[in-house]
């Protein structure tokens, strides 16, 4: 099947096997944290509190995106399924969130380790200013020792704000922060093959129509998400150059086993080369407020020759934005090969169509720049 190499050593794959990984970020999930609504898996989360500080003693930095508030806070108020209205799930959070850094503090305390709860919404790190803010704190925490727990602010985030689940969070942060690798530990012990060998698949070197149709979701009263969330996230964490797990948080010394080549789980092998901080953050960190459409022969030269998109290059737009919102580029097809910053609104943008230079300088002669998306504010997706 495309993308996987069930030949390939697992341990092949891991650069630094033998030598500690410089920075990781272990996303655990609610199934992973209880043992049911409410209910904290104490020894289990001693465990995993054991291990990091093992990982921390050989010199890697660990930063943890930790599920868990809202089913703490359904355990405190006795609910036995996950609210649907959206101000009882912020309630849930703000009673658990609490209650989830005490666990988290009082597992790591006898390591001698820190905590520090850092709480995000999507447009902290969807707008530049606060994305350069999240990624200067999260900096300073490891350069202080400490471990960052970072959860979303469900409390607050409304479904314009939200990452949607902790699996996508986790796979931004590990971008955000350039970590080797990104460490998925849930309920589920890898991807399963349920349409062949019905086996775990170790590696998968490039994640597929195939591979993403393996997916499942679930059905935890907790939970949100499942394997097409994690699918989705070692997507975006892979293209920007992290190495992703996922496996089982039941797994004994889960984490010394996947580090030391050993498995059991399934490995996403990193593609390409990262891309630098301006290009990662408009490539992963945004939901576009629209989309322009090139002509044909402007997709060759934005994809091979690293030009900036002008007036003559577009046949339209797609919804309204302003100037300086980021926005996909799409081809005839209407498929998005590339994301940027507009430096025209869209109505401007329709205008200008097709328009040779002279002819945008002459509507527009106080711009500087006359590309409607600048080389330098556009990535390949």
């Amino acid at each position: 099947m495309s993308g996987i190499n069930p030949d390939l050593p697992f341990s092949a794959l891991k650069k630094e096997s033998s030598t500690a990984p410089r920075r990781v970020v272990i996303k655990l999930g609610t199934g992973v944290l209880t043992t049911g609504v409410g209910q904290l898996d104490i020894a289990r989360i001693a465990a995993v509190c054991a291990e990091i500080a093992a990982l921390r003693a050989r010199g890697t930095e660990v930063l943890i995106v930790s599920s868990g508030a809202v089913g703490l806070g359904m355990g405190a108020l006795k609910l036995e399924r996950r609210p649907k209205e959206l101000s009882k799930k912020q309630a849930c959070a703000a009673i658990g969130q609490s209650r989830l850094m005490q666990t988290w503090q009082a597992g790591l305390a006898p390591h001698r380790l820190t905590v520090a709860q850092v709480l995000l919404t999507h447009d902290d790190l969807r707008l530049r200013a606060r994305y350069l803010g999240v990624q200067e704190t999260l900096r300073q925490l490891i350069a202080y020792g400490t471990i960052p727990i970072i959860n979303e602010n469900d409390t607050v985030s409304a479904a314009e704000i939200k990452f949607g689940d902790n699996d996508t969070l986790s796979a931004m942060v590990a971008s955000l922060v350039e970590a080797s690798y990104l460490v998925i530990l849930s309920t589920a012990p890898g991807l399963i093959d349920l349409r062949g060998s019905k086996q775990i698949i170790p590696v998968v070197e490039k994640i597929t129509p195939e591979i993403e149709a393996m997916a499942g979701g679930t059905t935890s009263e907790t939970a949100v998400g499942g394997m097409v969330s994690k699918i989705a996230a070692a997507k975006l964490a892979t293209r920007a150059g992290c190495g992703v797990f996922i496996a089982s948080g039941a797994e004994p010394e889960i984490l010394a086993k996947l580090f030391g080549g050993r498995g059991p789980g399934t490995f996403f092998v990193p593609s390409g080369l990262p891309l630098d901080a301006k290009k990662r953050w408009l490539a992963y960190f945004q939901r576009p407020a629209g989309t322009i459409v090139v002509n044909e022969r402007a997709v060759p030269v934005l994809r091979e020759h690293g030009r900036s998109l002008l007036a003559v290059g577009v046949t339209g737009t797609v919804g309204e934005f302003a100037a300086g919102d980021i926005v996909n580029i799409a081809g005839p097809d209407k498929i998005v090969f590339a994301r940027g910053e507009a430096a025209f609104t869209s109505k401007e943008i329709s205008a200008l169509a097709g328009q040779q230079g002279d002819v945008v300088a002459a509507l527009h002669p106080a711009r500087k720049r006359l590309e409607v998306v600048h080389r330098n504010d556009l990535v390949l997706l």
